[in-house]
């Protein structure tokens, strides 16, 4: 009868992929802290590492504690599966690197996190990869960008910090009449707002970082696949033609749905190393258990914090979707319904001294480099994230000197505005 069930995603963030430990009995998901695992015989081992059969070979490829993390996060994004990895930016090079040859071309949203941009311009000049930064609000943009050589579309559901929502259907769309993938970082959402997959997305990466670890406790990252796209289509031999890495093993025909992840895990996650440890996996699946409970709280606190800021006389301008007045409310009502995340920057009058002045003088708030976490944080990005970025990419991702982020927590909201307003007053004084 459980086999027939639906469960409802409040149920699937506390349960999917732990099971009670059939030795100990244990409830709680175990810490699986081993390097390495015994074999039940040779030709048991013989065939975990010819791929023949699936088990624990070795930490850095596979875990238990890991394992259940991946199976959370891809029953919640609606994917046939996922991989984690030590990092949001691990995950997102590797799901890069895993369908991509020297010479291929990517074209990118403007409006991402400085620290992707920068991946994006100068790892991957390294790789011979080629990149064009396009409007995320302009499809026409995306359209005349693509060339026989494109590969791949990739953008942020909410791009960080400017707030620019994608409108992922109508790309995907777009990617797909060119035989290729749309790939959509959903940090900011989280499944819990938004499932890119549900409108044509093909690859969802996270960093598990943030909202879905939710306490500012540990880093990691995660790459999902919706199971979809076709990678034997001609466009994707690294996927679809035979591996030398694995004897001449071709992943998408020998593994179907599953070709592109176990691509991923076999070949991307043993050779580059970047694992995600046991001990953080654990922390991450106990944060996704209270997923939606903490995202229904940042997302009514940034709400208000976001209105309040919008009527405040020193504040120039809010970049929240969520509002009423800003142009990507429609975008929000079709993919965002409840909500509009809780990540967003606010121009102070006055530049950098203003913006620095602002962040020295508040409580509550932490400055810091990081969002996401229960509490409520606060950046400077023309001076810290996004340091590394010329004036032009700055303004093209929707920063100026006065821009500042917050990241909105689940305190009271009452709390935080008091903060922010003794914040304003000290640069008035």
């Amino acid at each position: 009868m459980t086999d027939e069930r639906d469960f409802g995603f409040h149920t699937r963030s506390v349960h999917a992929g732990a099971r009670p430990e059939p030795t100990s009995g244990a409830r709680a998901l175990p810490i699986f802290q081993t390097s390495s695992y015994v074999f039940e015989d040779p030709e048991s081992a013989a065939a975990y590492f010819n791929l023949q059969e699936y088990g624990n070979t070795y930490s850095r490829i596979m875990n238990p504690t890991i394992a259940a993390l991946e199976e959370r996060i891809a029953n919640l994004e609606g994917g046939v599966g996922a991989v984690c990895f030590a990092s949001g930016m691990a995950a997102q090079t590797s799901a890069f690197f895993t369908l991509l040859n020297p010479g291929d071309h990517v074209i990118a949203s403007s409006a991402l996190y400085g620290g992707t941009v920068t991946q994006l311009k100068h790892l991957f000049r390294k790789l011979s990869i080629e990149l064009t930064f396009v409007s995320p609000d302009n499809v026409d943009e995306w359209r005349s960008a693509i060339k026989d050589h494109t590969k791949l579309l990739y953008g942020e559901t909410i791009g960080n910090p400017g707030g620019n929502v994608l409108d992922i259907e109508v790309l995907a769309n777009l990617a797909h009449e060119h035989g290729m993938p749309l790939m959509v970082d959903n940090t900011f959402a989280t499944p819990y707002l938004c499932r890119p997959m549900e409108f044509g997305a093909d690859i969802v990466v996270y960093s598990t970082t943030k909202f879905l670890g939710g306490h500012g406790t540990s880093i990691g990252g995660a790459v999902t696949d919706s199971g979809e796209f076709n990678w034997s289509n001609g466009r994707y031999p690294v996927i679809a033609e035979p591996s030398d890495a694995y004897h001449g093993l071709a992943f998408h025909e020998t593994f179907g749905i599953y070709g592109y992840l176990m691509k991923l895990r076999a070949e991307t996650l043993r050779d580059l190393g970047a694992c995600m440890s046991p001990f953080n996996a654990f922390l991450f699946a106990q944060g996704i258990e209270t997923l939606p409970l903490r995202m229904r709280q940042h997302v009514s606190n940034a709400e208000r914090v976001a209105q309040f800021l919008s009527e405040h006389p020193m504040i120039e301008s809010v970049s929240y979707p969520g509002l009423e007045t800003n142009l990507y409310k429609p975008l929000v009502d079709k993919y965002l319904p409840k909500g509009a995340g809780a990540v967003f920057c606010f121009d102070l009058p006055g530049g950098r001294e203003a913006g620095q002045q602002f962040i020295r003088s508040l409580t509550l708030f932490s400055h810091l480099a990081n969002v996401g976490d229960a509490k409520s944080l606060v950046i400077h990005p023309a001076t810290t994230t996004h340091r590394q970025l010329s004036d032009d990419e700055l303004l093209a991702t929707g920063i100026g000197p006065g821009t500042v982020r917050v990241s909105i927590g689940i305190e009271d909201a009452d709390d935080l505005i008091w903060d922010l307003e003794q914040g304003l007053a000290a640069i008035t004084e």
